[in-house]
């Protein structure tokens, strides 16, 4: 399980992301329609600020086995941000 811990000041906030979660977001975000629909979403804007950024595809049987490999390194920090206005972000395995 994938532990999210937000800091800021007047708030706590701890989420718990269960490997089963984490699989059903990489099969909607390298779905076919979501990514043909990013395409749809930034392209208006992208053309408005003149910028080429183009989106990789990403590839379903690349992030599987990444997902479980994380699954056997346990207690890994991920992400440790901290903020100068004091917030921080940890992303802990």
């Amino acid at each position: 399980m994938m532990h999210v811990k937000v800091k800021a000041k007047n708030i706590r906030l701890t989420i718990p992301i269960p490997y089963a979660i984490l699989n059903i977001a990489i099969s909607i975000l390298t779905s076919k329609f979501f990514q043909q629909n990013v395409e749809k979403w930034t392209k208006e804007h992208f053309e408005r600020k003149e910028l080429d950024v183009p989106f990789p595809l990403i590839d379903k049987k690349t992030l599987k086995p990444i997902v479980k490999e994380l699954k056997n390194c346990k207690g890994i920090v991920l992400v440790d941000v901290k903020a100068k206005d004091g917030t921080e972000v940890k992303v802990k395995l």
